[in-house]
């Protein structure tokens, strides 16, 4: 059983470091959500002010000939420019594997609590993997309803060794098929910056490394107090998010006021822009505010690849840009310094862009 939920201390105990996460406190018999859940009123989600008239893209991928490609190159552009999400279909990475990752998201959070903490930070014998429970627990005034496992991507060899049975092989397979996607959305939108030859230190900088996240947002008894996840952008250059068929992903709208609702497409995938990727377009691409409800009635689960440069890459407006006479809005920044400035404070929207700003 959940300690008394008047009592912070142990709430944390039980979710954190013994390692039942949210899902261990919402199937407690909880019946209503800890004061440390409680997000402020400016943050907690009004549902009046949702967006009913607007839809991100869905662009279909299918591949016909230069025409059709001339096009879906087009439309991926002009949704990095001005929505800065979009949902792709007939994407190529087939509908058994997407289906696999699910099932092995299921499997992992469903494992005992005890084996689950051999993954937390404090146990676990890599850095590239990790259990955790909302964002920055340390950094955060109200803590987010997720759990989550982190597996950043450094070889095969790795992977093998040290990502949970339950789902590596499921996690890996979802990564190697996605690759082709990732790369033809990442060559459509070099090709609207005029950029056609993507050579191997582009190609470090705009994919060099990978994470992929299983997250599970267990249900609330409260949703409308807490977040599934907060108000933030992506650091990414781009990330391909697999959702299940809950729903409860929301965008900032184009006015930057309302939210939109993301809706699940069958055998979708959700691609956003990232802040890497705003700063190497010099702003012409855009990483767009978004955050996830708390959901009242079911468990949900979703399946994120960041698309990163590698660490230790230098990231800035592109030389071609510049070149063409564009003037530099961003800084050339350390990658990993930039990560760990977003790792290491609670989510607050956009904010950590301006960590590039000149």
């Amino acid at each position: 059983m959940a300690p008394a939920i008047s009592d912070s201390q142990n709430i944390t105990d039980f979710v954190v470091k013994k390692g039942n996460g949210i899902k261990g406190l919402a199937e407690s018999g909880l019946q209503s959500v800890p004061k440390q859940y409680i997000q402020p009123l400016e943050e907690q989600m009004d549902m009046q002010n949702i967006v009913t008239n607007e839809f991100i893209p869905v662009i279909d991928m299918s591949i016909g000939d230069d025409d059709d490609d001339h096009n879906v190159v087009k439309l991926i552009c002009d949704a990095a420019e001005k929505w800065g999400f979009f949902q792709v279909i007939n994407h190529g990475v087939p509908v058994e594997v997407l289906e696999n990752v699910k099932v092995a998201t299921n499997r992992f959070f469903g494992l005992p609590a005890e084996e689950k903490m051999v993954y937390t930070k404090e146990n676990s014998v890599t850095n590239n993997v990790r259990y955790g429970t909302s964002f920055v627990p340390e950094a955060e005034r109200s803590l987010e309803w997720k759990d989550y496992l982190s597996l950043f991507y450094t070889s095969e060899k790795e992977a093998s060794a040290f990502w949970p049975k339950e789902c590596k092989e499921q996690a890996l397979e979802y990564m190697k098929r996605s690759e082709l996607l990732i790369r033809r959305i990442l060559e459509a939108l070099m090709k609207g910056l005029n950029v056609t030859n993507i050579d191997a230190q582009t190609s470090s900088v705009l994919m060099g490394s990978k994470r992929i996240n299983l997250n599970y947002y267990p249900k609330c008894p409260n949703p409308e107090l807490t977040v599934g996840v907060g108000r933030h952008s992506d650091i990414s250059t781009i990330t391909v998010l697999l959702q299940d068929d809950i729903g409860g992903l929301y965008v900032r709208g184009i006015d930057g006021k309302g939210w939109i609702h993301v809706p699940p497409v069958t055998s979708s995938l959700v691609i956003n822009v990232g802040d890497a990727l705003q700063i190497i377009s010099n702003g012409r691409y855009k990483s767009i505010e978004h955050r996830v409800v708390a959901n009242g009635s079911k468990n949900r689960i979703s399946v994120p690849i960041f698309v990163n440069p590698r660490p230790k890459e230098m990231i800035g407006p592109l030389p071609e840009l510049l070149a063409m006479g564009e003037k530099p809005i961003y800084k050339q920044v350390l990658y990993s310094d930039y990560a760990k400035h977003f790792f290491n404070k609670a989510h607050d929207g956009k904010k950590t862009i301006d960590f590039a700003n000149i």
